[in-house]
């Protein structure tokens, strides 16, 4: 049996049920990147000795009944922004080379309370600035369904992690999709939680006011059961919500009966792939079999995200990117002449090109004389596109559309042009800038055969619905569950007339 091939619930259940013990699972994670990393390139960090180090501690508390979660013993890898104990952590970038933290974030050391064994930490787009994840300073990953395309960003590390089948589940961060468009390249599922519900603390801030930490796995269950592990109020974290309705798996009910599902008509006009609109409407018809009440609106406001999300977002960069000097941690340049000029050279050699680009963006915005004209009337637009939001939940339960309007690009295509890399995060961007919850899972193929996803948005505090009828959804496809293993096998297959060897 590949034990990869398992979603993390059921990976679980044999641990549990002492079929599968901690260290096999883990075994054959490790085995899995091994054979699979050079083609894929998902992993920065690979912790293989305190992985199975971790695994025997797991094994012998849940031998003693102390563990008893449906994710003890389930290994797990954490993207790399995530601060981890005594374990490098970089953001992929090279000014971060050689960072050991000295403590945990709160919603890593959460899984690790749960059971969880950490194989290693995942690549990146360099401090999450980026949606293909080519901007990392440790090379590309490449997207598991056809490794010519990118797998999405900024979280694409832990979303080819989870296609290829290296772990059951991965965590990633979401500043403007982050989670939701990579889980769409790459087929699998991801959720971004209402701003608030996971904590910040040891996330390595890109924007704030915007960034929230996510599960990313193969279903809607491995999703929930992993939210419920992770969500929790942290004193720790400024931000932190004290909420009493965590119990997310509560969701997991096949019945939309009487639901009410508005799809913006705004998400389905030019720019947005004939392939992917085919597939979200019939993801939406197959929602209305099921009864749910599906109708188009206007939701408005869709043309002015994008710019009001990236002045808020470069803004908040270029001061949380600030302590980045070379100074107490990092890189720091060899030759220099004095303090200036070593913050300087530092910064200038140690971040790539395209946080280089948001760092100057963002000052420029924040600058005296630009500040009202652009950061104020940003966070105005902000406030008007979270009353559209509240609008239109006054009248939905979820709001259904694509995640992203074409399938994953090939490689290179977007880094020649970051302007159309930027619209690329049309429908997602308005979910955190309004603080709300949102889901990816896979709806079907386009013609080249690379996934498509389908992203279901609730109102603030209302993941259970989106959870609900993610979970509907992917019951009308259980058939069609994504082979990727086949698939991958087959892609490598064909690649080796190609290129180097098959994995």
């Amino acid at each position: 049996m590949d034990l990869m091939s398992l979603t993390a619930v059921e990976l679980g259940k044999k641990i549990q049920a002492k079929e599968v013990t901690v260290e096999e699972a883990v075994k054959a994670a490790i085995a899995s990147i091994k054979a699979k990393e050079e083609k894929i390139n998902s992993f920065v960090t690979i912790d293989e000795e305190g992985a199975l180090k971790k695994a025997a501690e797991v094994q012998a508390k849940i031998d003693a009944g102390e563990l008893k979660g449906a994710l003890a013993g389930v290994p797990v890898a954490i993207k790399d922004n995530m601060c981890t104990e005594g374990l490098l952590t970089t953001c992929s970038s090279k000014i971060l080379y050689n960072f050991i933290p000295t403590y945990t974030a709160e919603a890593v050391k959460r899984l690790e309370d749960a059971g969880c064994v950490i194989v290693g930490k995942t690549n990146m787009d360099e401090f999450a600035m980026g949606s293909t994840t080519e901007t990392s300073a440790f090379g590309a990953t490449k997207n598991p369904w056809n490794t010519e395309h990118v797998p999405g960003g900024s979280s694409g590390g832990s979303c080819a992690a989870v296609a290829a089948e290296e772990v059951p589940f991965a965590l990633g961060s979401d500043t403007g999709g982050s989670i939701r468009q990579p889980s769409s390249f790459c087929g699998v599922t991801g959720i971004k939680p209402t701003y608030g519900t996971v904590s910040r603390y040891g996330l390595i801030a890109y924007g704030s006011s915007l960034d929230q930490i996510g599960p990313i796995a193969k279903d809607v269950t491995d999703c929930a059961a992993i939210l419920e592990a992770i969500a929790s109020y942290d004193t720790k974290d400024s931000t932190s919500v004290n909420r009493d309705d965590l119990k997310f798996t509560e969701a997991l009910v096949d019945d939309v009966k009487g639901m009410k599902i508005g799809i913006p008509k705004d998400y389905l006009g030019d720019g947005l792939d004939p392939d992917v609109k085919s597939a979200i409407l019939a993801a939406a018809d197959e929602l209305k079999k099921k009864g749910a009440v599906v109708e188009e609106f206007d939701l408005g406001l869709v043309e002015y995200a994008i710019p009001a999300y990236y002045v808020i977002a470069c803004a908040e960069a270029s001061s949380n990117l600030a302590r980045f000097d070379g100074v107490k941690y990092g890189y720091r340049t060899k030759e220099y002449t004095d303090l200036h000029n070593m913050y300087k050279k530092s910064r200038s050699e140690g971040f790539g090109p395209e946080v280089k680009r948001r760092i100057m963006l963002g000052s420029f915005v924040l600058s005296s004389g630009y500040y009202d004209a652009y950061y104020l009337k940003a966070l105005r637009v902000k406030a008007l596109i979270k009353k559209a939001f509240d609008d239109a939940f006054a009248k939905y339960d979820v709001i259904l559309g694509p995640a992203a309007p074409t399938t994953a690009p090939k490689l290179g295509e977007s880094l020649s042009d970051p302007i159309q890399m930027y619209l690329g995060d049309i429908y997602t961007i308005s979910v955190n800038l309004a603080g709300l919850p949102g889901i990816s899972l896979p709806c079907g193929m386009d013609k080249n055969g690379l996934p498509i996803g389908l992203q279901l948005i609730g109102d603030c505090f209302k993941e259970k619905n989106i959870i609900r009828a993610a979970y509907s959804f992917e019951k009308t496809r259980e058939h069609k569950r994504s082979t990727i293993a086949e698939k991958y096998s087959n892609k490598n297959t064909a690649d080796t007339n190609k290129s180097a060897g098959a994995q």
